[in-house]
C-alpha cells in the first residue's frame, strides 16, 4: 500500500474529508485546461486557414480576415460573463460541478461550429451562427480556467502553488498542439479544397471525445480542502461578484493588467503569426501549422521551468524578469518577421520560450489576491478582462498596424504592453502577484 493511499483510507475511517491525490488532482486540471484550450485554438486555426472564404466570401481577403478575427475575438467579450456565471456558482456550490458545466458549455459550443451550414448554403445567417457559437465558446472558457487553477492550487501543499498552478497551464500549449498538428495531419491527406469543403469540420467534431475523457476524469475528483473549509466556517457570501467589486476593484484592475503582456504576447505569436505566414509570407500551410506546433512545444517547455523558478527565486521576481525580456523582445520583431522561415522560427522559439516563462505563473498570481470565498469569481474575471484587453484584438490590431504603418509597429504594441504590465507589477503588493 502507498503512502497515499494509507493516508486516503485513513482519512475516510475518521470521517474526515477524502483529499485528492496529486496525480488525480493535477491530471484533472491539465485534461480539462487542454480540451478548453484545443477548442478554442481549433478555432483561431479555422479563422485563419477556412472560414474567411466560408464565412465571409463576398470580401477581399483582407477585409474577409479582418471579419473573421472580428468573430475571433467574441468569445473574448463572453468570457467576462462566464466568470461571473460559473464564478458565482463556484464560490458558492463548488468548484467541481462548475468545472463540469462549463466543460459541457465549452464542447458543445465547438461541436455544433463542426456542423453549421457556410455562406453559400444559408447566406448570412451562417456567419451569425459562428459568431453566437464563438460566444458560447467564450462563455464555457470564461467559467474554465478560474475552477481549474483553483483545483491545482487549492489542493496544493504549503510552499508547492507555483508548480500545482503550473499544471493547468499546460493544457494552453498541450491544446495548441493538438489543435495544430490535427489541421496539419488532415492537409497530409487531403488537398486545400477537400478541406475547405468538409475536412475543416473534423478538428470540431471530434472534440466530442476529448469532452467525454474529460467528464470523466472531473467528476471523479472530491471538492478542494479549502472551500471544504469555507462551507464549515460558514465564510461563502451570497453574491460573490457584488464583494468582489466592493472591497477587490484594485487587484481585478491590476490582475488585469499584470496579465496583459502575456496574451498580447501570445496571440501575436500564434494567431496573427499564422495568418502574417500564411497572407503575407507566402509559407505554405503544412509549413506554418509546423512552426505553430514547434512553437507550441517550446511553450510547454518553459512552463514547468516557470514554475521551478518561481519556487526558488519568487513569483514576483521571475514575473518581472520576464516581462523586461518580453519588451527587449519586441524590438526583434521587424528583425525575425521577415520573408526567412529560419528567422521566423527564431520569433516563435523566443516568443514562445518568454510566453511559457509569463503564462506558467500568471494563473497562481492572479488568484493570489483574492480570498477563498470569491477567489474563483475574482481570479476569473480578472484572467478574462485582461483577455479583452490583451487577447481579443491583437491579431486584429496587429494585422492592421502590419499592413498600414509596417511590421516595426507591431513590436511597439508589444512593448507598449510589456511597459504597462510592469507598471501593474511594480504597484501590486509583494505576495498579492
Amino acid at each position: 500500500m502507498t503512502d497515499s493511499t494509507a493516508d486516503f483510507e485513513t482519512a475516510a475511517s475518521k470521517g474526515q474529508p477524502v483529499l485528492n491525490s496529486p496525480a488525480k488532482v493535477l491530471t484533472a486540471s491539465l485534461v480539462g485546461t487542454t480540451i478548453e484550450f484545443f477548442d478554442f485554438y481549433v478555432y483561431a486555426t479555422a479563422a485563419v486557414l477556412v472560414f474567411p472564404a466560408l464565412f465571409f466570401p463576398n470580401s477581399d481577403p483582407m477585409t474577409a480576415l479582418l471579419a473573421s478575427f472580428a468573430t475571433f475575438s467574441i468569445a473574448f467579450f463572453a468570457r467576462p460573463l462566464g466568470a461571473v456565471v460559473f464564478g458565482h456558482f463556484g464560490d458558492r456550490i463548488g468548484r467541481k460541478a462548475t468545472l463540469v458545466a462549463a466543460l459541457l458549455t465549452m464542447g458543445i459550443s465547438t461541436v455544433v461550429i463542426g456542423l453549421l451550414p457556410t455562406y453559400e448554403q444559408i447566406g448570412v445567417a451562417a456567419p451569425l451562427l459562428l459568431a453566437l457559437c464563438r460566444f458560447g465558446q467564450g462563455f464555457g472558457l470564461g467559467g474554465e480556467w478560474g475552477g481549474a487553477v483553483l483545483m491545482a492550487t487549492e489542493n496544493a501543499p504549503e510552499g508547492k502553488k507555483n508548480w500545482y498552478g503550473m499544471f493547468p497551464q499546460l493544457g494552453a500549449p498541450a491544446g495548441l498542439f493538438l489543435s495544430s498538428g490535427l489541421f496539419w495531419i488532415l492537409l497530409q491527406f487531403m488537398p486545400q479544397e477537400t478541406l475547405l469543403s468538409w475536412g475543416w469540420r473534423i478538428p470540431f467534431v471530434a472534440s466530442l471525445v476529448l469532452i467525454i475523457v474529460g467528464l470523466w476524469v472531473r467528476l471523479s475528483i472530491t471538492e478542494t480542502p479549502d472551500f471544504q473549509k469555507a462551507i464549515e466556517n460558514e465564510e461563502r457570501v451570497a453574491v460573490p461578484v457584488i464583494e468582489l467589486f466592493a472591497k477587490h476593484k484594485v487587484s481585478i484592475v491590476l490582475g488585469t493588467f499584470v496579465a496583459l503582456a502575456t496574451f498580447v504576447l501570445f496571440y501575436i505569436s500564434t494567431a496573427y503569426l499564422l495568418s502574417y505566414n500564411v497572407k503575407v509570407v507566402k509559407i505554405p500551410f503544412t509549413d506554418a501549422l509546423a512552426i505553430q506546433i514547434w512553437g507550441s512545444i517550446v511553450f510547454g517547455i518553459f512552463i514547468p521551468i516557470a514554475g521551478l523558478s518561481a519556487e526558488r527565486f519568487g513569483r514576483r521576481e521571475v514575473l518581472i524578469a520576464t516581462t523586461l525580456a518580453i519588451a527587449a523582445f519586441s524590438f526583434l520583431v521587424p528583425v525575425l518577421m521577415v520573408a526567412n522561415e529560419a528567422r521566423i522560427l527564431g520569433f516563435v522559439t523566443l516568443g514562445m520560450a518568454l510566453m511559457g516563462m509569463t503564462y506558467g505563473l500568471i494563473g497562481t498570481a492572479l488568484a493570489a489576491p483574492f480570498p477563498t470565498r470569491v477567489r474563483y469569481t475574482g481570479s476569473s474575471i480578472t484572467f478574462n478582462f485582461a483577455g479583452i484587453f490583451g487577447a481579443s484584438l491583437a491579431p486584429y490590431i496587429a494585422t492592421w498596424l502590419q499592413a498600414n504603418h509596417g511590421i516595426a509597429y507591431v513590436g511597439y504594441y508589444l512593448c507598449a504592453a510589456a511597459l504597462i504590465t510592469l507598471l501593474c507589477i511594480f504597484a501590486s503588493a509583494r505576495g498579492k502577484v
